[in-house]
C-alpha cells in the first residue's frame, strides 16, 4: 500500500496502468465555483467526454466548458429558483432549491440521471433545462436523502441510494451520530417506471458503482466504514450480499477505474470509535461534529478483490478536504468535496 501526501495541485495518476508503489506527476488545475460550493460528484458526456457536470450547493448543475475555461448553467432538479443564488446559507434553503448530488449519464441516450437529497430521482435530456422528476418514493415511503447513483448501462435500470428514512442531507452528522439504520439501496426502470426496494434497513448507504461486466454491485455503507457487494447474476449467486472492503474512515462516493479498480473518496481520517466514545460521554454535538470534519482529505483505491492500494492523502487539507469523490478520468482524479468551493481539473 501506498501512501501519497499532497501539498500541491501537481498530482495526477499515469495514464497507463500504474504499478503499485509507481506514480508519476502532473499537473491539475484548482478551478473555482462562484457564489456556491460542493462539487459533490462528476459525470462526463458519454460521447464527446465533455464535462465534468456537477451539482453544487444552490442547487444547479453545472458544466465545466474547457474551451471558454468556465461554469455554465446546465440544469436544474427544482423550478423554484427564488433566493436560491448568491452566497447566502444554501443549507437552508436546500429543501427548496435541490441538492444535486449523484449524477450519471445513460450512454444511450445521452441523458443525465440525478439523484437530489430533497427533490428525488430526475433526468434531464442533453440540452439540459429543469429536469423531470420520475420518482420519489418507494413502498409508500418517501425519499429523505438520496445520494448516489449508476447505471447499468444495458438495461437502463438506475441503481441509488436512500441513506436515510429519517433524516435529510443537512442532517447527515444525525445520520452517523444516531446509527440510523432506515437506509435503502432501490432500482428504477425507465421502461415500466417502477421503483424498487432492493435492500433496506442499511447504516448510511451511500455511493453505488455497477462491476464492468454487470455481475454485482458496490455500494458504500458509511457509518461501518464499509464497501458492500450485491451479486446481480449469475442466478446461483443473486441477491448475496457480502463485504467487499473494510475502509480507515467513512466511504462517499465509489467510481470504478478502467481497470475495475475502485477509488473510495473518505470524508475524514476519523475512525468509527468515535461515535462510541460520544454516546458514553458528554460530549456535545457541536464538538463530535468536529471530530468527523477533521479538514483532511483522505481517499484509497481499492483492487478488484477488495485490498487497499494506495492512499491519497492531504493530513491538513491545504489542497483539498471533506472528499466527497475521486474519479478516474483520462490518467487524472477529479477530487469532490460537498464544501470546497472548487473542481480540480487536469491542465491541457
Amino acid at each position: 500500500m501506498r501512501v501519497l501526501s499532497i501539498f500541491s495541485i501537481h498530482i495526477c495518476v499515469v495514464s497507463v496502468k500504474p504499478k503499485l508503489n509507481e506514480v508519476q506527476k502532473q499537473s491539475f488545475e484548482v478551478i473555482p465555483i462562484v457564489d456556491a460550493v460542493g462539487p459533490e460528484s462528476f459525470a462526463f458526456h458519454p460521447i464527446t467526454g465533455e464535462g465534468p457536470y456537477t451539482g453544487v450547493s444552490d442547487g444547479r448543475i453545472i458544466k465545466w466548458n474547457q474551451h471558454q475555461r468556465r461554469w455554465t448553467n446546465f440544469a436544474v432538479t427544482s423550478p423554484n429558483r427564488e433566493g436560491c443564488g448568491g452566497p447566502q446559507d444554501q443549507e437552508s434553503t436546500e429543501d427548496i432549491c435541490g441538492r444535486p448530488l449523484g449524477l450519471r449519464f445513460n450512454r444511450r441516450t445521452g441523458d443525465l440521471y440525478i439523484a437530489d437529497a430533497y427533490m428525488g430521482l430526475h433526468v434531464v435530456g442533453p440540452k439540459g433545462g429543469l429536469a423531470t422528476k420520475l420518482t420519489a418514493e418507494a413502498e409508500g415511503v418517501p425519499f429523505t436523502f438520496l445520494n448516489g447513483l449508476d447505471i447499468d448501462q444495458r438495461t437502463g435500470d438506475v441503481y441509488f441510494t436512500d441513506s436515510s428514512s429519517v433524516y435529510q442531507r443537512r442532517d447527515y452528522a444525525l445520520v452517523l451520530l444516531s446509527e440510523d439504520s432506515t437506509g435503502r439501496l432501490l432500482k428504477y426502470s425507465p421502461k415500466t417506471n417502477k421503483t424498487t426496494v432492493i435492500l433496506k434497513n442499511l447504516t448510511y448507504p451511500n455511493g453505488v458503482a455497477m462491476s464492468r461486466n454487470r455481475d454485482f454491485l458496490l455500494f458504500a455503507e458509511t457509518t461501518k466504514s464499509r464497501i458492500l457487494k450485491l451479486w446481480l447474476q449469475p442466478l446461483s449467486k443473486a441477491g448475496r450480499v457480502e463485504v467487499f472492503a473494510q475502509l480507515p474512515s467513512y466511504p462517499d462516493n465509489i467510481k470504478i477505474n478502467h481497470y475495475g479498480e475502485l477509488w473510495v473518496a473518505l470524508y475524514s481520517t476519523s475512525t468509527y470509535s468515535w461515535i462510541t466514545n460520544y454516546k458514553k460521554s458528554s460530549m456535545n454535538f457541536d464538538t463530535a461534529k468536529e471530530l468527523v470534519e477533521d479538514g483532511s482529505g483522505l481517499a484509497v483505491k481499492v483492487s478488484n478483490n477488495g485490498t487497499i492500494m494506495q492512499v491519497l492523502e492531504d493530513k491538513d487539507g491545504k489542497v483539498w478536504k471533506l472528499a466527497s469523490e475521486v474519479q478516474e478520468k483520462n490518467g487524472c482524479l477529479w477530487i469532490g468535496s460537498v464544501v470546497m468551493p472548487f473542481a480540480v481539473l487536469k491542465k491541457t
